[in-house]
């Protein structure tokens, strides 16, 4: 596990043209702020915030492509439920 992380930070560290400690000085942040989009777009779906709640916080593109793949997975459910 810790090899496959060194080589994911080298391979971005590279790609990026940064060196290895700015990689990791950013994968904290970064998890978390995908971490919190995650709890937004859950809160919003379950219907414990509202939309322009969830607008605020993570944007209106992301939460109208939550939006898109809740439809997608209630079409597959129905489709599948009435076969």
């Amino acid at each position: 596990m810790a090899a496959e992380i060194s080589d994911r930070v080298r391979e971005i560290a590279e790609a990026r043209g940064l060196p290895e400690f700015q990689v990791f000085e950013r994968a904290p942040d970064r998890g978390l702020k995908d971490l919190w989009e995650d709890l937004v777009l859950a809160q919003y779906l379950d219907g414990e915030l509202d939309r322009e709640e969830a607008i605020e916080h993570v944007g209106r593109t992301k939460v109208e492509r939550a939006e898109r793949e809740r439809g997608v997975i209630e079409g597959y459910i129905d489709r599948g439920l009435n076969a």
